[in-house]
């Protein structure tokens, strides 16, 4: 019987410490010692000074980077963070250049749990959100009444366009509570609703949160269409609703809309599920502008992007969806080369609403299977001083797993 193997302890060269307003006072033993043990410190200016790092300090490149911390591989390194290195912080940002024994991490109470002790907000139902970096619009379809929101700003001046940005969206009575710097000798704290906001700027860290009192966005399928910016080539409400349940969006799934006229079923493909994408492919290059647009202003541009050019033609060289929707130019070229390119299990939807296209989607049904939907829609509407009914075209919709 061999003996065991008993695998070499080298302790890890890095250390992530986070760091609170208190500075050095905060810190625990261990964070201490390595401190002292470090030949370099990584960190912002206002953490290096938080610690009197001296000679050791060392700030973060601008644009940020970790290759100067992994340069150093092997010698004694410490990086500083606020409060929990792995929320919003350079933690996450390490981990895939690292393995398990090569780093420790020393955390302390993140800006988050001591902006909620101190409102005395249960942070299980909160929302924490680093808008820091990262547009207000996030923000939008997840503001409604009683909704709670703790997010991280970029500096004090952010804070009143925060507020601005809130009145411009329909939330001009949300109550706001502004913390600078919070839980150090430093911190200011105010509180106002966004309308009356009117505050002087002052240090970061800044945190803000929100407390809505106004109904948000619904959260159903089929947003109003007066929500998005369009020349009138929209999947309309209804038809949009069904859409998207055929669609069924699911986390982190890639979705090609083709023909993507305003980017609506984009932009809903996206906030229906957590990190969801959507590429818009869009012939006429005046519409790329309202696709963009709409994923502007629901905070989505870092998930949706619009590609100008015919399909099939311009679907060469772009990552395969999970989900593909036709909303307007379907031919059979652009069927059977979906049927060709698309691995099994990619789910495909299209609409028509003209004759020829009846016709398509009605045969490929026959040949591939899947679910066949016609849909009549008509809305009331004037006539004279009476009313009557308003018939949209039918819309034909054809749904099937590849």
């Amino acid at each position: 019987m061999s003996d065991p193997v008993v695998a070499s302890v080298t302790p890890p060269w890095l250390t992530i410490i986070g760091l609170g307003e208190d500075g050095l006072a905060g810190l625990s033993e261990a964070s201490q010692n390595a401190l002292q043990a470090a030949d370099v410190i990584f960190g912002g200016p206002r953490h290096l000074d938080l610690v009197e790092a001296g000679a050791k300090a060392r700030p973060w490149p601008v644009p940020f980077s970790t290759q100067p911390v992994l340069a150093l591989r092997g010698s004694p390194v410490v990086v500083l963070a606020s409060g929990d290195p792995f929320w919003h912080g350079a933690g996450g940002s390490l981990m895939k250049d690292l393995a398990a024994e090569e780093w420790v991490s020393y955390p302390v109470p993140s800006c988050f749990a001591l902006a909620a002790n101190r409102l005395g907000w249960k942070l299980e139902d909160t929302l924490c959100l680093g808008l820091h970096a990262a547009p207000f619009a996030k923000l939008l379809p997840l503001l409604g009444r009683g909704t709670r929101v703790i997010c991280t700003l970029r500096d004090g001046e952010a804070a009143a366009e925060l507020a601005h940005w809130l009145v411009e969206n329909g939330h001009d009575t949300a109550s706001l509570h502004l913390m600078e710097r919070l839980g150090g000798p430093h911190e200011r704290l105010y509180q106002d609703i966004a309308k009356d906001w009117n505050f002087p700027p002052g240090g970061a860290p800044v945190l803000v949160a929100i407390e809505a009192t106004q109904p948000g966005l619904p959260q159903a399928s089929g947003l109003a269409d007066a929500h998005f910016a369009s020349d009138g080539q929209i999947t309309k409400r209804p038809i949009r609703a069904l859409t998207l349940s055929a669609l069924a969006p699911r986390k982190g799934e890639l979705l090609w809309d083709i023909g993507g006229g305003s980017g609506s079923v984009s932009v809903e493909w996206c906030l229906a599920a957590p990190g969801a994408r959507a590429i818009s492919f869009e012939p006429r290059a005046e519409r790329l502008h309202n696709i963009r647009t709409n994923a502007e202003r629901f905070g989505l541009s870092h998930r949706m992007a619009a590609a100008l050019g015919k399909a099939p033609e311009v679907l060469t060289g772009y990552e395969l969806p999970d989900c593909v929707f036709i909303g307007g130019g379907g031919s059979q070229a652009l069927l059977d080369h979906l049927w060709m390119i698309l691995p099994p299990g990619t789910r495909l939807v299209a609409n028509g609403v003209t004759l020829e296209t009846e016709t398509l989607l009605m045969q490929a049904h026959a040949r591939h299977g899947g679910h066949l939907l016609k849909v009549e829609i008509a809305e009331a509407g004037p006539l004279g001083s009476m009313r009557d009914w308003r018939r949209a075209r039918p819309v034909i919709q054809w749904s099937v797993t590849r």
